[in-house]
């Protein structure tokens, strides 16, 4: 399963990180891409769990 983070993003005093992750569907086999916009220190986290 490949995974990566995308971008930084600054809004303000936050800094956000946009992370994507490619996800094998177990029905069909197909990948699909999710992505969630987080705090930096919560990208591997976000990452490492199935």
């Amino acid at each position: 399963m490949a995974k990566k983070s995308v971008a930084s993003l600054q809004t303000g005093s936050k800094r956000l990180t946009k992370a994507i992750k490619m996800v094998k569907s177990p029905k069909t086999g197909a990948y699909t891409f999710t992505e969630s916009v987080m705090a930096p220190e919560f990208v591997n986290d976000w990452l490492n769990k199935k």
